[in-house]
């Protein structure tokens, strides 16, 4: 330290924490702490434990402490190990996001936004920014997910903002995020949701990725369960993926979230021709192709979460996202069995009926994966008295053609019956013909000159009717009605874990 300083006064930062001093020893003493690393370390330790302020760096430094939303891709706040304040040497760029915070008095708190006191940022994306809030009126904490200022009078991004409020608030489930409230402030669009604390799937499996195998199907059946509530209501997510996967860190529960992208199945106006939405890792087929989707790309993206959770990363990978996307359209994932031995081979069985390339040789939809998922974990659970459920062929999607062909078979079978007896009543009310059928060369019979009496009395015309040709349609109806229900993903020896 330089002669030239003031000496350090321990005091004056006692007085400084109770408010004690005036604006004019405020200032000299800021002076002084820019000078003197000493008193700077001092009041760090005066104001608080070390607990406390690596509590503090870590959450303003890092998505570890995720809301029950999130944009698709937030970059964390960056962080500096040996800095002694709270704040790191680049927060003010990221704090810059928050201009349009209004001042607050409490000192704990960045500013205000409309009726909430924003504590600190926990992530934020390309379009928007998701802040910690104190609910004053409710005297709770909340997430805020603001709409970035630059995208804001974008008619665009507004309504794909005000998509995700309603796509989100209109499912009421335990594993879809909740959502508080939507409203404006300063012309900003924000919607308001819980705030627990967790982690996000992503993080879980980065932390300790393989998952075990009851982790794997406690998880996936809840976001089936939860894309289930989705489909019903129309809506399809359209980026499933483990970062938009929250676990709460108290309750053992898994909650959907970022609805950004979500839209219903027959809604076109919102999406551009030739932007792809959604993430390359999990992408459907369909997505990638830009053709139109239903519930069953999300059960396509769910099957590449189980993968994920099963060998620590996704099914298809490439060096660019282009790479990427021909894989997932044009190549088969590696199987499973080729990763984790110990896995049981109907769990392969399960992830490659929902990575098919054809949605139709998929799950039906969520609710048939979600009831079969949960078979098969009260079969692992309780092996000897709940038997492994067999997979139902994906007939749902199928079923509309066959009463059509039904109905043919049904009208080709009464046409001809009718024609057979119109012909065959014709014939017997015709009177008796002078020839013999079965000899066309042969001359006209004479009549007896004496009949016996024990002669038959002359007979009709008699017609024999060949039936092959309709016994060889219903053989061909029937090959038909076996190749429709038949399961080809059925393995014909009995199943063993």
């Amino acid at each position: 330290m330089k002669a030239s300083s003031p000496p350090c006064r321990f005091d004056q930062l006692d007085a400084f924490l109770a408010g004690e001093l005036s604006a004019a020893q405020v200032e000299q003493l800021e002076r002084h702490l820019d000078a003197c690393p000493h008193c700077d370390k001092e009041l760090t330790l005066r104001t608080a434990d070390d607990s406390f302020w690596d509590d503090a760096k870590t959450f303003l430094s890092s998505a570890e402490d995720l809301p029950l939303d999130h944009d698709t891709d937030h970059h964390p706040l960056p962080t500096t190990p040996d800095q002694n304040r709270c704040n790191p040497p680049d927060q003010d760029n990221q704090l810059g996001q928050l201009s349009f915070l209004d001042p607050t008095d409490d000192p704990h708190r960045l500013g205000r936004f409309g009726g909430y006191e924003i504590s600190g940022i926990i992530g934020q994306g390309g379009m928007g920014v998701v802040m910690k809030g104190w609910d004053v009126s409710l005297d709770r904490f909340v997430a805020i997910k603001v709409l970035s200022p630059a995208y804001a009078g974008h008619s665009a991004a507004r309504k794909r903002f005000a998509r995700e409020a309603q796509a989100a608030a209109a499912i009421l489930h335990d594993n879809v995020i909740a959502i508080y409230g939507v409203d404006h402030w300063k012309e900003m669009p924000y919607l308001v949701m819980p705030y627990i604390k967790g982690e996000s799937l992503q993080h879980r499996i980065d932390r300790s990725a393989p998952l075990s195998l009851e982790n794997i199907l406690e998880i996936s059946l809840q976001i089936a369960r939860g894309l289930a509530a989705a489909h019903d209501q129309g809506l399809i997510h359209r980026d499933i993926k483990p970062a938009n996967i929250l676990m709460p860190a108290s309750v053992s529960r898994v909650i959907i979230t970022d609805f950004g992208l979500a839209r219903t199945a027959d809604d076109a106006s919102l999406t551009r021709s030739g932007v792809l939405a959604g993430t390359p890792q999990y992408m459907s087929p369909e997505q990638a192709k830009g053709e139109s989707i239903d519930g069953r790309t999300d059960l396509f993206s769910l099957g590449s979460v189980m993968y994920a959770m099963a060998c620590g990363r996704p099914p298809f990978r490439a060096e660019t996202p282009y790479g990427v996307l021909r894989k997932i359209t044009d190549q088969p994932h590696r199987p499973l069995s080729q990763l984790r031995e110990d896995l049981p081979p109907w769990l392969e069985t399960i992830v490659g009926r929902l990575l098919q390339k054809d949605p139709s040789k998929r799950f039906d939809d969520a609710h048939q994966l979600a009831d079969y998922l949960e078979d098969c974990l009260a079969h692992l659970r309780q092996p000897t008295t709940t038997l492994l459920p067999k997979i139902e062929a994906p007939t749902k999607r199928l079923r509309p053609a066959i009463p059509l062909v039904l109905s043919f078979a049904a009208l080709l079978l009464v046409g001809g019956w009718f024609a057979i007896d119109r012909f065959t009543t014709r014939n017997r009310n015709a009177p008796p013909s002078a020839f013999d059928p079965g000899d066309a060369s042969a001359a006209p019979r004479s009549p007896d000159p004496d009949p016996s009496p024990s002669d038959p009395p002359p007979t009709h015309l008699e017609w024999e009717f060949d039936a092959t040709p309709l016994d060889q349609l219903e053989t061909e109806l029937d090959l038909l009605l076996n190749e429709t229900v038949t399961d080809p993903f059925a393995d014909p020896s009995p199943t063993s874990e």
